[in-house]
């Protein structure tokens, strides 16, 4: 029998040496913290630009400090207002850790609502799961973690806790009005807290997860900016094509960044963050930084 060639030991080992440096590289990207920016055309003209920071799925750990630093750092764009869009806990120990490096944020106005990893730690789950079609990957939960401490922490610094709720928010001299509803992933959302806003010369929408229901509710409703986050941006994406799940009925054309909503003859900016964070059991991303976003709302041109 002849000795195996070097060359067909290369070929049988190529896909497995490509698979590990795949997941090398997906778990170095899941740490490539990175900062894009949008102009959003959503006020009324004559309107100075507003400054908003917009942050979701954190999914803090006590030991991820890297992370940390990052969205510390953040406070020196010195935003005129922080919106969170849930998932900031992946851990028990992790109320302090957030408060810690969103410390200097907290004193700018903000608003936020919570996701369902703020209720219910990770767990360890077949990855598969995520590829099933929409609605059939069921929801299963871990243990509590303290969500009410971190509500009490944030509003105790001056946030406005958005779950099923609406505030007009002061901005300097400005008065922002938002609504929110609570974690329609965990369908907590209550979509009759939502009415029309008051005042459209600035008026935003949070939630966490972009369901299709809320996001019509929210557009249906007149309100002419939606804010969201939950997708990761599909966490692992295929180059020239995209995500290939967004964990909710959102399609995966729109699972992350500024795009169009449009119902019942009425259409509004929608802009879906990628996160910062994974589950502590699946930390890696690929084709799909994790983000923070600055967005300018503003005028339209002319």
């Amino acid at each position: 029998m002849r000795p195996t060639s070097f060359a067909a030991r290369l070929a049988a080992a190529t896909p497995l040496v490509g698979g590990l440096a795949g997941l090398a590289y997906a778990r170095w990207e899941s740490q490539a913290y990175v900062l894009r920016t949008f102009r959003v055309p959503v006020l009324p003209a004559g309107q100075r630009p507003l400054r908003l920071l917009h942050l979701s799925d954190l999914h803090l750990t006590p030991s991820q400090h890297g992370k940390a630093d990052f969205i510390r750092e953040l406070a020196d764009l010195a935003p005129d207002l922080v919106v969170v869009t849930g998932d900031f806990l992946a851990h028990h120990d992790a109320v302090q850790p957030v408060l810690d490096c969103l410390d200097e944020l907290l004193e700018a106005p903000g608003a936020f609502v919570l996701g369902s990893n703020d209720y219910f730690a990770p767990i360890l789950k077949n990855p598969a799961r995520y590829l099933l079609p929409s609605g059939q990957d069921t929801h299963r939960a871990g243990a509590e973690l303290p969500w009410r401490d971190l509500i009490s922490a944030l509003t105790g610094r001056g946030w406005v806790d958005l779950d099923n709720s609406r505030a007009f928010i002061d901005v300097g001299d400005r008065v922002v009005e938002m609504t929110g509803v609570d974690d329609p992933h965990l369908a907590y959302d209550d979509l009759d807290a939502v009415g029309e806003p008051q005042d459209p010369a600035i008026a935003i929408a949070i939630a966490h997860a972009p369901y299709s229901r809320v996001l019509d509710r929210f557009v249906g409703s007149g309100w002419p900016l939606v804010l969201a986050g939950h997708t990761h941006g599909g966490q692992l994406r295929v180059p020239g094509r995209g995500a290939l799940v967004t964990n909710c009925d959102l399609d995966t054309a729109r699972c992350r960044g500024l795009h169009r909503h449009s119902t019942d003859g009425r259409t509004a900016w929608m802009h879906v963050s990628a996160g910062l964070g994974t589950s502590p059991f699946a930390p890696l991303r690929f084709a799909c930084r994790p983000e923070a976003s600055l967005l300018t709302l503003e005028s339209p041109p002319g």
